[in-house]
């Protein structure tokens, strides 16, 4: 019998109970023990999961499998988070605030470490081919990040294909790579793993874009930060880069404003242009893309109703 979404988060916050990272010197472990504390939605080994049972796997691969995805995809943030100079990391203090950016540096490292640690452990089906999945998408990531911050240094603007493509290394292969190795260690063919990614980057493209879309269209106590974080720092997002497309000299006036002043005036001038209908249309797009691939796969006899699922909350969502 299949497990619910609820019953494999459960099983994941169990086996992470029952993992944690130990050696000495502590102040080392300690940051790492802590990042993965903080909670988050673990959208990665739930991914990872839900293909395993796809394949009809073995739960404890499933686990081991989505637990690489999950220490990777902090040891990012924590990196991230030095990068993006960030203090509040899911409301508590920044690994480098709570301690130093050196610790916390040298903690992201190690758990780059455990990650590869963890697959030469690991002892399902498909072992080289997961690490090898693993080991391209982590690469793709760390070329997303700094894409993302050559963009952030740009003074020109960023093309449309030039941002999805960084949107899909930083954020959605991950996803894609979960899912794949979810359903790998389950002993499923590379075929439909190719397949189940594809769906997942597509799905985390739609994500990205609704995480943009709420940092400037969400309500402050829905998201739970100031809204228009995005504008202030002059992101490339698919907004700014859409609405210098468009009107690319009240853009450029808006953005000259600070503070509040610059977030209400480009917030106005983008409702004006309807750029936020627009963007929910695009969002729309890349759902609808996921959904035709779960179509498919319920063709060919793969229950993907968790996907499914999962595919429309992440749609939904306000926060």
């Amino acid at each position: 019998m299949n497990l619910t979404i609820e019953q494999l988060q459960s099983a994941y916050s169990q086996y992470l109970s029952q993992h944690p990272f130990q050696g000495n010197p502590k102040n080392l472990y300690d940051p790492m023990n802590y990042i993965m504390s903080l909670g988050g939605k673990r959208i990665r080994p739930i991914l990872a999961l839900i293909g395993n049972q796809i394949g009809g796997g073995n739960l404890e691969h499933g686990l081991s499998v989505g637990h690489t995805m999950e220490v990777f995809h902090n040891f990012s943030l924590v990196h991230d988070d030095i990068m993006d100079r960030a203090h509040i990391r899911r409301g508590k203090p920044t690994v480098h605030k709570k301690w130093d950016e050196p610790t916390a540096i040298l903690s992201g490292d190690n758990m780059l470490v455990k990650c590869f640690e963890i697959l030469l452990n690991y002892q399902g089906p498909n072992k080289h081919e997961i690490t090898a999945a693993f080991a391209k998408t982590a690469t793709e990531v760390c070329e997303g990040q700094q894409n993302d911050m050559d963009f952030g240094l740009s003074e020109h603007v960023v093309s449309e294909d030039d941002y999805f493509h960084m949107i899909e290394q930083k954020t959605a292969v991950l996803l894609g790579c979960s899912i794949q190795c979810g359903f790998l260690s389950s002993g499923g063919n590379s075929l439909i793993a190719e397949k189940l990614k594809e769906f997942a980057i597509d799905m985390g493209l739609a994500f990205q874009l609704r995480d943009d879309y709420l940092d400037s269209f969400g309500s402050e106590s829905e998201i739970g930060k100031k809204q228009g974080g995005d504008i202030l720092e002059k992101k490339n997002t698919w907004l700014y880069i859409q609405s210098m497309n468009l009107v690319p000299i009240k853009t450029t006036q808006a953005f000259l404003l600070e503070g509040d002043e610059r977030i209400n005036a480009v917030l106005d001038l983008w409702k004006e242009i309807g750029l936020d209908q627009l963007m929910l249309s695009k969002i729309q797009e890349y759902h609808v893309k996921s959904e035709e691939i779960l179509i498919e796969l319920s063709n060919q006899g793969y229950n993907i109703e968790l996907l499914d699922s999962m595919s429309k909350w992440l749609l939904q969502r306000n926060s």
